[in-house]
């Protein structure tokens, strides 16, 4: 169902030259020019040969000073910004789609940033933060129209170094009956490095106090724990259990009784290799980060999740909805001026259920990154999304061992997305805050 287009009449004057709507989720951007950020870098490289070449000075006694580190509470990172889409309809330009829709890659950059804005909040400037994972991103109640949206989110769990920011988006105004305020929750895995050794600083921890907040650290804490027990388990490291080695059998074999001529396959069945389709681009200095030099988090997520769409459009023939992103890590950052490879595939199909019927089919991105002199390429992630077709009774079949290993991944993680669903909550952020 498309959205409502605005009924009020607006004052068409020229857009304004802005990303989102708040100069706090910029600065996680861009903070000086690239000609700038560039003469900044070659200074640094010719003062540092030449102090290479010269005569190192006598060292001083003591190290650096030690910068102290005090716990900080839930509340001291939470921070909102108000999307005004109901009443700037040059913003609702930024937000929409060509059907008339959200824009979910647009939203996902303002989400990426916002979290890096919440983070300098509770570790002060002085490290670099940087976007380890992006854990979830749930829709829990699609946009029916466009109305105002509030984006905030805290952070709910700190280890050593690394914290976790849950984020939620919600519908400001008038609602439509039975419409739920809550559009969206996420969460983001942030890291603080050293700016000179660019390794992991501890950051401050938290100050837990209510019920509710220990309830909040505490399902931090186990989701940690859940991620490395997966990450134990992975199929990178572990074979196949017996019921998902039963399966793998079940599918090959049926795959052989298929016959075109004879007994071809139904045309609900979608084989994985023809669905992939890849994207190559280079990283334009526009698309860095607040560091200059490595591409912002949230335009990679931008372009990967256009890129599922396309392939679960192109696969199904149909016009899919976003449902959810599962948990994602970045293994290693993008610089600005590298050649960007991304491909995309259908990994699995399975119905949606009785209450809303169809079919949620999820697409697997991977990318990867070399330089434009013709470097090895080098894996910066896997990102996995679940969107909804009204199509009833699609299903994916795998052919090679390396089809069938992401099928049986994407299999696990459509289980673990409905045990998440399950424990979600929908007033967080208002009982944290308060």
């Amino acid at each position: 169902m498309l959205l409502q287009r605005p009924t009020r009449q607006f004052s068409l004057q020229p857009p304004l030259h802005y990303e989102g709507v708040n100069k706090d989720l910029r600065s996680m951007k861009h903070q000086k020019p690239w000609l700038q950020a560039l003469r900044e870098r070659d200074e640094a490289l010719a003062a540092a040969t030449a102090a290479s070449t010269s005569i190192a000075p006598a060292q001083t006694p003591g190290g650096p000073a030690v910068v102290e580190i005090k716990p900080k509470r839930m509340k001291e990172s939470y921070f909102e910004i108000i999307l005004p889409l109901s009443k700037d309809e040059w913003l609702v330009d930024t937000y929409v789609n060509a059907s008339g829709q959200l824009r979910m890659g647009t939203l996902f950059q303002d989400l990426d940033a916002l979290a890096g804005v919440i983070s300098y909040k509770h570790t002060g400037p002085g490290p670099t933060v940087v976007t380890a994972a992006v854990d979830r991103i749930s829709i829990i109640s699609p946009l029916s129209h466009f109305c105002d949206l509030r984006l905030s989110g805290f952070v709910s769990y700190v280890g050593k170094s690394s914290m976790e920011v849950s984020i939620e988006v919600r519908k400001m105004g008038e609602l439509r009956q039975r419409e739920k305020p809550l559009l969206l929750t996420c969460a983001f895995t942030m890291v603080a490095l050293d700016p000179v050794s660019k390794k992991a600083t501890p950051i401050s921890p938290l100050i837990v106090e209510i019920e509710e907040e220990k309830r909040i650290f505490a399902r931090g804490e186990a989701y940690k724990k859940t991620k490395a027990t997966l990450a134990s388990t992975a199929l990178t490291k572990s074979t196949p259990n017996d019921a998902e080695s039963d399966l793998i059998h079940s599918l090959w074999l049926r795959n052989t009784l298929y016959n075109p001529h004879t007994n071809p396959p139904p045309s609900s069945l979608i084989y994985m290799s023809p669905t992939t389709i890849h994207s190559t681009s280079i990283m334009q200095p526009q698309y860095r980060n607040r560091h200059s030099f490595m591409v912002f988090g949230g335009y990679l997520m931008k372009n990967t999740f256009e890129l599922a769409f396309c392939c679960a459009s192109a696969s199904t023939r149909s016009r899919p909805t976003f449902v959810s992103l599962d948990p994602s890590t970045f293994l290693a950052p993008v610089p600005v001026g590298a050649v960007l490879y991304l491909s995309a595939a259908v990994a699995y199909a399975e119905p949606a259920g009785r209450e809303r019927g169809g079919t949620r089919i999820q697409i697997r991105v991977e990318s990867r990154v070399r330089d434009v002199e013709g470097g090895a390429e080098t894996e910066t992630g896997v990102f996995n999304y679940t969107f909804w077709i009204e199509k009833e009774g699609v299903e994916v079949m795998p052919v090679t061992y390396e089809e069938f290993m992401n099928y049986i991944d994407a299999r696990r993680r459509a289980e673990q997305q409905r045990l998440v669903m399950e424990g979600m909550d929908d007033g967080t952020m208002e009982r944290v805050t308060e």
